[in-house]
């Protein structure tokens, strides 16, 4: 690899991870030394990158540094058509259209040497003919998430008894023959999934939820690995 382009892709790198990143990490991605990653840290920060961080402790970049961001190379290209093209096969009829508006941007503005990975592209997903319809306005449980507001739900379980459930939506699940709305449920006084085709009823309101999305989504991750790390060693027990 080039040093320009490797100087490139530390931003990359950077840019998408949230936490700080160890050299020793960006060294296993750029298939290079952990010398040669210091040394290209201390050429991007002498360039004014703003990169923050110290040897073995990690590196992150912060806010402010201006990096076109349709500097694609043709393996992102096809990545982003085929995510477009699965949440075209899978999504609800808002993102669908949200997903083919994006194929078309993206072909737009690309350099013509890689439009044909977005007309012609050379991966495909599948169509999903068997997605069960959704009986909740998703686009309205979306705008909800993103404002942090209160949603109620008329819901019928396996059994179909149907009981209704003042919920705090963080997250939507979107899976191969149906979708989930992850909540906190105020009757369970829990986290819950509710799948969208057995929702009879949604009322939306303007009741702010007492924490926020992203700190909804935090606790519920933990609790996930949580699950994931008793149900391990209970098989490791075994």
């Amino acid at each position: 690899m080039r040093r320009a382009d490797r100087l490139f892709q530390i931003i990359q790198i950077l840019r998408r991870g949230r936490r700080p990143v160890t050299a020793q990490a960006l060294a296993e991605e750029l298939e290079t030394s952990k010398r040669t990653v210091y040394r290209d840290i201390a050429d991007l920060v002498g360039q004014r990158a703003p990169i923050r961080g110290e040897a073995g402790v990690g590196y992150i970049l912060e806010d402010g540094f201006d990096l076109p961001p349709l500097m694609l190379t043709p393996e992102e290209v096809e990545a982003a058509v085929l995510g477009a093209q699965m949440v075209a096969a899978r999504g609800d009829p808002a993102l669908r259209r949200a997903a083919q508006d994006l194929i078309a941007k993206i072909g737009a503005v690309i350099p013509e040497a890689l439009r044909p990975l977005v007309l012609e592209p050379a991966t495909r997903a599948a169509p999903n003919w068997r997605a069960t319809p959704d009986n909740v306005d998703m686009a309205h449980v979306r705008a909800a998430i993103r404002a942090g507001h209160k949603v109620t739900l008329t819901y019928r379980d396996e059994q179909d008894r149907e009981s209704e459930r003042t919920v705090w939506p963080f997250a939507i699940g979107y899976y191969e023959t149906s979708r989930l709305i992850v909540a906190w449920c105020e009757l369970r006084g829990d986290f819950r999934s509710f799948r969208t085709d057995r929702v009879s009823a949604a009322a939306f309101s303007e009741i702010r939820c007492p924490e926020r999305p992203a700190t909804l989504r935090a606790r519920w991750r933990r609790r996930q690995s949580e699950k994931w790390a008793e149900i391990n060693a209970g098989r490791a027990a075994e």
